[in-house]
């Protein structure tokens, strides 16, 4: 008696890369696509403000005084010739605000950018060796952060903005200065998290393993530690950068920030303030450029949290 052999059958097991997977879900999300496609058009703007300005505006500097009110010399109105009209020199203010983007970009992401490799380096190095290394990198952080930010802030700025600068003219008045405040009080955050990360991951299995193998420090941490820790990083990431765009704007507001002739939207909205019953478009054009761009980056955030780690997502 022959026993006939059973058919099984087979199922086809297709997997998603994580990459795919992650933009399936962003894409799924119609508010974090308008947020980034915004985004997007602020910095195609910033990137080309140039041409920009060439084809349908003016210089930022340049001053048109002939369009300024001939009896009381205060600014005009948006015009077909002045999209956004000008400011109390003359100046084009859509010309200013497309650069002023440029800044605001440049400030927070560079800034935000050097802080994050700073602070995972080092947060890094404190979660996985402990010990004294993680006890002075640990309480330098406690330190850092017992500091009042806006307050250090105003004071080293105000130290740099005198014209020959800060540590033996080092760092410049201006954007210099910005970027190495963002970068002095924004790698403590990402050293926090970073530090987290790796006390619980240190002592998983994978990690046991590689170390059973024989495999050096430096190949566990490249290897082990660093992919499983990029995820809340870039999350952190982007959620960071709209809060050094914010304190640009803040010190750039009180005057120790971008210097003019330099535009930057938070100067631009302290320069407008005193003028907004009389010429309303230079405070708000500016004004509502800063809270939508803030707004767009966190709402992205928001949106690249959750695809990234959909355990976190709101029910």
């Amino acid at each position: 008696m022959s026993i006939a052999p059973e058919t099984f059958a087979t199922v086809e097991v297709t997997t998603t890369r994580p990459l795919a997977l992650f933009w399936e879900r962003l894409r799924s999300d119609k508010i974090a696509l308008a947020a980034f496609t915004f985004l997007v058009i602020v910095v195609l703007a910033a990137v080309f403000a140039g041409p920009i300005t060439r084809l349908v505006a003016h210089p930022p500097n340049a001053q048109y005084t002939d369009r300024l009110d001939p009896v009381f010399g205060t600014p005009t109105g948006p015009s077909r010739d002045f999209l956004f009209g000008v400011d109390t020199v003359g100046s084009d203010v859509f010309a200013r605000v497309l650069y002023g983007a440029r800044v605001s970009l440049v400030v927070a992401i560079v800034g935000t950018g050097i802080a994050m490799l700073i602070g995972t380096t080092l947060g890094i190095v404190a979660g996985y060796y402990r010990g004294i290394v993680d006890t002075v990198i640990s309480r330098t952080v406690d330190v850092m952060l017992a500091f009042p930010l806006l307050l250090l802030a105003l004071g080293i700025a105000s130290a740099c903005s005198l014209g020959q600068g800060c540590v033996g003219g080092v760092i410049q008045p201006g954007m210099s200065t910005v970027i190495g405040i963002i970068v002095l009080f924004s790698w403590t955050y990402f050293a926090r998290l970073a530090r987290g990360q790796v006390l619980s991951l240190r002592e998983k299995e994978f990690v046991e393993a590689a170390r059973a193998t024989g495999a050096s420090d430096l190949a566990i941490l490249g290897r082990e530690i660093l992919p499983n820790i990029v995820t809340p990083v870039l999350v952190y990431l982007t959620l960071v950068i709209p809060l050094n765009i914010l304190l640009e704007a803040a010190l750039s507001y009180l005057g120790v920030g971008i210097n003019p002739p330099q535009a930057s939207w938070g100067q631009m909205i302290a320069e407008a303030t005193p003028l907004f019953d009389s010429a309303w478009w230079y405070f708000l054009f500016p004004g509502v450029a800063l809270v939508l761009t803030v707004l767009a980056f966190n709402l992205l955030g928001e949106a690249v949290r959750d695809a990234l780690d959909p355990h976190m997502s709101k029910p």
